[in-house]
């Protein structure tokens, strides 16, 4: 589905479709010359030309009809402008026209609220397929209930790069060959490409591989093949599955577990390498976990972190695996602590390289929305106190960290699905809403993906697919605004409150590893030392609190000397960004008289076109005139040779009369 965006309005194409409606244009001049000047109307049909039908091929009308040659001339000036590109401007004239246009459009239909009835344990039985992609229909719906008028954005320019709002899920333009609708798949970004394998449709489990390209917004499906046996690896048996993970690793793709039709006995590991476009299954040592789906993989370093889901026979699970890529070797944990209840669908994330969290998730009758913590240097569970805007219960929610931001999107508790965008500092454990959405959509559905790429140096979220009572094959992107916002402390007394949650010190402060921000202008990395000592002069190592102190001083100048440098060049860039901006003001007012001048030639053009239509028609009267004219000269030329004619006979006769002694008669003699 198409996502409206709050103070943004409708995305493209959508909104350049709904600009057209309201102008009640249908690609004829006269249907909008009623609402704009001829100038305006004649632009504006080139452009929806351009948009509709792309650039113009015809041949110049033969006729001399002023409008068609300068709705001709007017399409055929766009030359090559791009298809997107048209839309905009379209757009943006039809404001400036008429700036009210969107708060007075009536023909926007909002889909109705709601709510997502959805069974998180429902599985059917599954049977293998591999299905072709099949389009859907998009449907616009609005956020909160209701369309808000915007301005214009700028969101059609290609890629990430089309993403101009914070905070906000928009449906980027997205062609080529869609994958099929799904949910329980795997998702994975690579190199501004994200690849989609697998997952569940109408209760079949798939094996195809898709791959999207974010920087221009187009699918294609990857045509796999199975790769040899080596020493590593074995030919991988391309079994369709659902709830596996997918997971970057150097140039490859990895796999992990997942429901099958026939499940094996333990995980299985399968690598897609990106540059031979083969699959094979990797040989792993030590005891691999039983068969499951719906488990949580997060990579750590170069380890994968493997936590619960649900077995072959619906076992939920709790147990905690860890699989070492650089020898392939499986290792069972027995962490200290508390461990989560057994779950699957649930999120994790990693912090800092160090603590592994997991939140949410279901069993077979409830959904949770419980916080855990685990220590990975000292592999002991803690649940810590959440703070802020806590999610509702939820599971099959999709998540994602972006720096000590932890991105949670979609998942349902048995009854709806998951409204709220949310995110968790993992530094300070502090929940907030990013953004909700309204209605039976995408963003709210079980079982979707979200992966995070980057365009000049900003974040971004893609998520894909998931099931809301149907099975979506849409795309949202949403660039977030979230920094870090740890602020820099010395740490000479106990570690805060909020800390100490994370690591649950009991007796001793453990290593702290954050990072902090310094007003915007850049993040700083502190190391806190550990293990202080019960003299509070003197740490573990034998070395005074003075010197250490002494320390942090010195490089405290250290990092005030380069935040001077940072707030130089930020007051550098500033100025450029003016002069770059004053530049654009004084482009803009060109443009405008350009646009003036441009007004007022087509005008004049127009008004010369019909002097020439009117001198041709006097020239065509003209010619008609002429051949008249020399018609009636001709005739008069033969009655005068006629006349002539006939006098000289009249004289001839008279003469040979009185030769043969017949003068004429007294009658022509009088005559004479």
């Amino acid at each position: 589905m198409s996502m409206a965006r709050a103070s943004s309005g409708l995305a493209y194409p959508e909104r350049f479709y709904a600009a057209a409606s309201y102008a009640g244009f249908d690609g004829s001049v006269e249907e909008v010359t009623s609402k704009f000047s001829s100038d305006s109307a004649l632009l504006l049909y080139a452009l929806y030309q351009q948009a509709t039908v792309g650039p113009c091929n015809i041949p110049k009308p033969s006729s001399w009809s002023p409008v068609e040659q300068s709705k001709w001339k007017s399409w055929q000036g766009l030359g090559n402008m791009a298809t997107t590109e048209a839309m905009r401007l379209f757009v943006k004239i039809l404001e400036e026209e008429d700036p009210g246009w969107y708060s007075r459009a009536s023909n926007f239909a909002t889909e109705p609220i709601v709510d997502v009835q959805m069974n998180h344990n429902s599985k059917t039985e599954p049977v293998m397929e591999n299905g072709n992609s099949s389009p859907e229909t998009k449907n616009i719906f609005t956020e909160n209930g209701s369309l808000m008028e915007t301005q214009d954005k700028d969101v059609v320019s290609e890629g990430l790069g089309s993403v101009v709002v914070y905070d906000q899920w928009i449906a980027p333009p997205i062609s080529g060959q869609r994958p099929k609708a799904r949910y329980e798949h795997g998702a994975a970004v690579v190199q501004d490409k994200m690849y989609i394998y697998g997952g569940n449709h109408n209760g079949r489990y798939l094996n195809d591989l898709h791959v999207l390209d974010l920087r221009s917004w187009t699918w294609s499906k990857v045509e796999a093949k199975v790769e040899s046996e080596s020493l590593e690896s074995s030919p991988a048996t391309l079994t369709p599955c659902a709830g596996h993970s997918l997971i970057p690793w150097e140039n490859k793709l990895l796999s992990i577990a997942g429901h099958t039709k026939d499940p094996s006995e333990t995980i299985q590991v399968k690598t897609f390498d990106l540059q031979t476009s083969s699959w094979s299954t990797l040989k792993t040592y030590g005891k691999a976990p039983v068969s499951r789906g719906g488990q949580s993989v997060t990579l750590v370093g170069t380890s994968l972190v493997i936590f619960g889901g649900q077995d072959a026979k619906r076992t939920l699970l709790n147990d905690l695996h860890i699989l070492d890529l650089e020898t392939m070797t499986w290792d069972e944990i027995d962490a200290l602590g508390v461990p989560p209840s057994p779950r699957s669908d649930h999120a994790a994330a990693v912090h800092a390289e160090r603590y592994l969290l997991i939140f949410g998730g279901g069993s077979h009758a409830n959904c949770f929305n419980d916080l855990h913590v685990l220590d990975l240097q000292t592999m002991e569970w803690s649940r810590p106190t959440q703070q802020g805007e806590i999610p509702t219960a939820r599971a099959g929610h999709a998540g994602v960290p972006v720096g000590e931001n932890w991105f949670i999107v979609g998942g349902g508790d048995n009854k709806s699905g998951a409204s709220e965008t949310v995110v968790l500092n993992m530094s300070t454990l502090v929940w907030s809403v990013v953004t909700s959405v309204q209605g039976r959509v995408p963003l709210a559905s079980e079982g979707l993906s979200l992966a995070v790429s980057s365009y000049n140096g900003e974040d971004v979220l893609v998520s894909f697919g998931g099931y809301n009572g149907r099975y979506n094959s849409e795309v949202h992107v949403l660039k977030p605004s979230h920094k870090s916002t740890l602020q820099s402390k010395i740490i000479e007394t106990p570690v805060p409150d909020s800390v100490s949650a994370v690591h649950n010190a009991t007796n001793a402060t453990r290593d702290v590893e954050s990072e902090f921000e310094v007003g915007q202008e850049g993040k700083i990395r502190e190391i806190v030392m550990d293990n202080i000592d019960s003299d509070p002069r003197k740490s573990k190592g034998g070395e005074t609190t003075e010197h250490l102190i002494a320390t942090l001083k010195s490089e405290k100048e250290e990092l005030e000397s380069s935040l001077s440098k940072e707030k130089l060049q930020s007051i550098q860039l500033k100025e450029e960004l003016a002069e770059a901006e004053t530049r654009n003001t004084e482009l803009y007012k060109e443009l405008q008289s350009v646009r003036g001048q441009l007004a007022a030639e087509q005008s004049r053009c127009f008004k010369l076109e019909v002097d020439v239509a009117e001198l041709r028609q006097k020239l065509q009267t003209m010619e008609t005139l002429q051949k008249e004219l020399e018609l009636l000269q001709r005739q008069k030329a033969a009655s005068e040779q006629a006349a002539l004619n006939a006098k000289q006979r009249q004289s001839s006769g008279g003469v040979w009369g009185w030769l043969a002694g017949n003068p004429p008669t007294s009658e022509k003699a009088d005559d004479a």
